[in-house]
C-alpha cells in the first residue's frame, strides 16, 4: 500500500470511556486498523460564539483513504457531540511494512477455507424439522 493510501484521522471525546468504545468498534469494524487514545488533553475552542476550555481524549485513527467516508460516519453514530472532530491527514511516507499491515487489517474479513468448503456443501448436522 502506498502512503498515499494511509489516513490518519484526528477525533476528539470528552471522556475516556467514550474514547475507548469508538476506537473499539472502528477496529473490531475493521474500519481502523489501530486507534491511539492520548489523554486526557486539554483543547480549547470557540463554540456557539464562546470560548471553551475543555479536557478531552484524542484518537488517533489509522485508516485508508478509500474508508474515510464510513469511518467519518461511523464516528457520529458513535460520539456524543453535536459536531465531532473528523479530520483526516494524509502522511507523506511511512514504513512499507507498517503500510502493509494497515492494509491488510482494513481489509474485510478474508473468507477461511473451511467456511469456503462449508459454504458448497451445506452446514453440515442441519436436520430440518419432520
Amino acid at each position: 500500500m502506498p502512503a498515499s493510501e494511509a489516513r490518519l484521522v484526528l477525533v476528539t471525546a470528552g471522556a475516556a470511556r467514550q474514547a475507548h468504545s469508538i476506537a473499539r468498534r472502528l477496529v473490531d469494524e475493521r474500519l481502523a486498523a489501530c486507534v491511539n487514545i492520548v489523554g486526557p488533553i486539554r483543547s480549547v475552542y470557540r463554540w456557539r460564539d464562546a470560548v471553551e476550555d475543555e479536557a478531552e481524549f484524542l484518537l488517533l485513527v489509522k485508516t485508508r483513504a478509500s474508508l474515510l467516508g464510513r469511518v467519518e460516519r461511523r464516528v457520529i453514530e458513535l460520539h456524543s457531540y453535536e459536531v465531532p472532530e473528523v479530520l483526516a491527514l494524509a502522511p507523506s511516507g511511512g514504513s512499507a511494512a507498517y503500510l502493509g499491515w494497515l492494509l491488510e487489517s482494513t481489509a474485510a474479513k478474508p473468507i477461511s477455507a473451511k467456511t469456503r468448503a462449508t459454504r458448497k456443501r451445506g452446514r453440515p448436522g442441519k436436520i430440518g424439522k419432520i
